[in-house]
């Protein structure tokens, strides 16, 4: 369920504002996202996994307060990472 290097590497190279920037708010919930897609897929085959269900529920809280903060602080940044992930419609 984890997200190998390479995966990162290219998930902070897309969000972040250089390659060594896998803090900021952005690359935080974009990484989110890709393992909330990945568990999602998961679900569908194991609907009885309630352990990776709750794992799932807790993610999707994290990467809500992870935008909520984003979106208080940088409107722009949190419209167009909303675009990029394809969440919100």
């Amino acid at each position: 369920m984890s997200i190998n290097l390479k995966n990162k590497q290219e998930i902070i190279k897309k969000y972040g504002k250089d390659a060594k920037d896998s803090g900021s708010t952005a690359v935080q919930a974009a990484m989110m996202s890709k393992k909330i897609n990945e568990l999602t897929e998961h679900l569908k085959t194991n609907k009885k996994d309630f352990a990776a269900k709750r794992g799932l529920l807790m993610m999707v809280g994290k990467r809500k307060r992870l935008l909520s903060y984003l979106k208080s602080q940088n409107l722009d940044e949190y419209r167009d990472l909303i675009k990029k992930l394809k969440i919100r419609g």
